[in-house]
C-alpha cells in the first residue's frame, strides 16, 4: 500500500453514531428528530463524521442502559457493521448508564453524551487563559462521577503532576485519579475566583464611567458576533459554526443620537447545556447580569426559533439576569423566505422587536434607534449647574447622557439632561432640580 494512501486512512474523521430518545409524556422544546439534527451539527463541529443514527420512544428511562437491552444490541450490531468507533447519546447519561453501556458495547467503542460533546467543542475553542480554566473545570466536574476505564489518568492528559500512578498501599488507580481530580477542581475554582474578582473590579471601573452596557445573548450561531462587528466595525472572530465565541468580547459603539454604549458578546446558548458549564462560566455570564439592556438575537430561519427563544430565556433565568429592557432581534433576514417573523411565545414581553441582517448591514438603523429609546426609557431627567472650571464634566455629559439644553449663566453652565442611573449620584451635588 502506498505511504500516502495509508496517511489518508489514518487521518479520516472519527465516525460517530447518534442515539436520541423521546419520552412519551414529555413536551421538549425540540422534537427528537430536530434534536438529533442539532446533535449532528455538534458532532461535525467537533470534527466527527456522522454515519448513522437511531431513536427510541420510551414510556420511562431504563435504569441500566437508558434505552433498553434490545436497542443496545441493535445499535452494537450497527456499530460493528459500519466500523464506527463512537456512539453519542443526545441526553445526558448517568454514571450507571455510562458504565453499563461501555461494558455492553465493548472496549473498542467510546460512549459519549451531548454534554461530553459540548465540553469537547468548548475545549477546542477556548482561546484565552480564562476560557481554558472554565472549560477544564467543567470537564473535570463532569467526568469525576463517571470515572471508569475510559477516563483514567486524566491529570496526566491535562499535564498534571507526576504523582499520578504513585499508588499508596491498597489504592487502585481510579482512587488515585479521583483524588487528583478533586485537588485539581479545588485549584481551578480558586483561580476562577481570582478571575471573578478581577472582572468585578473592572465592572466597577466601567460603571463609574457611566457608559451603558448592552449584552448580546442568543442561541449558538444566531449571528451575535456578526452583529457586534456590524455595530462597532471592530475586528471580531466570526465563523458559521456552533460556539465560535466563548470568551466575552466588548466593543464601544456610537449611537446616531451621540450616545456611546458598550456592547458585549459572550457564549451562545443551546438546549441541554451542561449545568457544569453554566457554573464554570459564571464569571463570564455575569457580564450579562450587569447589562443595562439585553439584545436577544435569534436566527429567523431556525427550524424551531420559538424553541431557541425558550432555551435562551430559561438560561437567563438560571443565571438570575435582572429585569432590564430586552430587545428581540430577528437576524439573518436576508435568507428568510417567510412573509412575517415566526410567532413569539405569549409569555415574553420585549421593549421592541427588530428584524435585521447583520451580514448585509440592513435594519441596523432601526436597531440602534430601538437601543436609544430603551436607554432613554431608563434615564433620569435633571437640571444641573456646573462650574465653568468643570468643562470635563460638561464634555462627559455630552458623551454619556442626553443633553436637551445648555445655557451659560453667571454662576456656571446650566444643563437640562437625561442621565443613566449609574451617573445620577456622580452629578448629585450639581443638581438644581429634577
Amino acid at each position: 500500500m502506498p505511504a500516502e494512501h495509508s496517511y489518508e486512512l489514518n487521518q479520516r474523521p472519527e465516525r460517530a453514531f447518534l442515539v436520541g430518545i423521546g419520552l412519551k409524556r414529555s413536551q421538549p422544546l425540540l422534537t427528537t428528530e430536530e434534536s438529533l439534527e442539532e446533535l449532528a451539527l455538534l458532532a461535525n463541529t467537533a470534527g466527527m463524521e456522522v454515519v448513522g443514527q437511531a431513536s427510541q420512544n420510551l414510556n420511562q428511562i431504563d435504569p441500566a442502559t437508558l434505552i433498553g437491552s434490545g436497542k443496545v444490541e441493535e445499535i452494537r450490531e450497527a456499530l460493528i457493521a459500519n466500523d464506527i468507533q463512537t456512539v453519542i447519546f443526545d441526553d445526558e447519561l448517568t454514571p450507571r448508564h455510562q458504565r453499563e453501556l461501555e461494558e455492553r458495547f465493548g472496549e473498542n467503542i467510546k460512549v459519549l453524551d451531548r454534554s461530553a460533546l459540548i465540553l469537547d467543542i468548548f475545549a477546542q475553542h477556548a482561546s484565552t487563559h480564562e476560557g481554558a480554566l472554565q472549560v477544564e473545570l467543567a470537564q473535570y466536574e463532569y467526568r469525576l462521577p463517571r470515572l471508569t476505564r475510559q477516563w483514567t489518568h486524566l491529570s496526566r492528559q491535562a499535564g498534571g503532576s507526576s504523582s499520578v500512578g504513585l499508588r499508596g498501599p491498597g489504592e487502585t488507580q481510579l482512587e488515585v485519579d479521583r483524588r487528583e481530580i478533586r485537588h485539581r477542581i479545588s485549584r481551578l475554582k480558586q483561580e476562577l475566583e481570582k478571575v471573578r474578582g478581577h472582572r468585578s473590579r473592572h465592572r466597577q471601573q466601567r460603571n463609574r464611567t457611566g457608559i451603558p452596557l448592552v449584552a448580546l445573548v442568543g442561541y449558538t450561531n444566531a449571528g451575535k458576533s456578526t452583529l457586534l462587528h456590524a455595530l462597532s466595525g471592530a475586528d471580531v472572530y466570526i465563523a458559521d459554526q456552533l460556539f465560535a465565541t466563548l470568551d466575552p468580547t466588548t466593543r464601544r459603539v456610537d449611537l446616531p443620537n451621540g450616545l456611546q454604549i458598550l456592547v458585549t458578546d459572550t457564549v451562545g446558548f443551546i438546549q441541554k447545556l451542561p449545568t457544569t458549564l453554566i457554573a464554570a462560566f459564571r464569571a463570564t455570564l455575569e457580564e450579562i447580569a450587569e447589562a443595562d439592556i439585553i439584545l436577544e438575537v435569534v436566527d429567523i430561519n431556525a427550524q424551531n426559533a420559538p424553541g431557541h427563544i425558550e432555551t435562551v430565556e430559561d438560561t437567563l433565568a438560571e443565571i438570575d439576569v435582572p429585569l432590564v429592557p430586552r430587545i428581540l432581534v430577528w437576524n439573518k433576514a436576508d435568507k428568510y423566505k417567510g412573509e412575517s417573523p415566526p410567532e413569539l411565545p405569549n409569555s415574553h414581553e420585549y421593549f421592541d422587536v427588530v428584524t435585521i441582517s447583520a451580514r448585509k448591514n440592513t435594519g441596523l438603523d432601526k436597531l440602534t434607534a430601538a437601543i436609544s429609546r430603551a436607554i432613554s426609557s431608563s434615564l433620569y431627567q435633571v437640571k444641573l449647574l456646573l462650574p465653568y472650571e468643570r468643562g470635563d464634566l460638561v464634555s462627559q455629559l455630552h458623551e454619556l447622557a442626553v443633553v436637551h439644553q445648555q445655557t451659560a449663566k453667571d454662576s456656571g453652565i446650566e444643563l437640562t439632561v437625561r442621565l443613566p442611573a449609574n451617573l445620577f449620584d456622580k452629578f448629585k451635588q450639581y443638581r438644581i432640580s429634577g
